[in-house]
């Protein structure tokens, strides 16, 4: 949990006041934003783009309370690169920033949702 001073966002399509324990923050806003539109697949592309299949609207949040060292813990069952994603140890406030638009140029299409889908399944 390095560099104190970063914001820690939570997205949700919910506008939330108090995050539970054992929700997803991320210090990434936008990874944050793509969690907004609860997706079930996110691609995170090499040259940076993520891309996804959420298709709700969207909330970013960002946590208003001071934390310490024992309130977040690394995701223990990330696909995403360390550091990333990380699970909250009790519940914590919420401020809203504001709502999420759905970025139809970030929207993963059925042609590739099959494939991935196909992948995940080993066929």
């Amino acid at each position: 949990m390095s560099d104190a001073a970063s914001p820690w966002y939570h997205g949700s399509p919910q506008r939330l006041r108090l995050l539970r324990a054992g929700s997803t923050v991320t210090r990434d806003r936008h990874l944050a934003e793509v969690f907004s539109h609860k997706p079930t697949l996110v691609c995170l592309e090499d040259d940076g783009t993520i891309r996804h299949d959420g298709r709700e609207h969207g909330w970013l949040h960002v946590i208003d309370e001071p934390l310490h060292s024992d309130d977040l813990a690394p995701h223990p069952r990330t696909s995403m690169a360390p550091g990333m994603e990380w699970l909250t140890a009790r519940p914590l406030r919420l401020r809203t920033i504001g709502p999420v638009p759905l970025d139809p140029a970030e929207l993963l299409d059925d042609a590739i949702l099959a494939e991935l889908r196909r992948r995940a399944v080993g066929e």
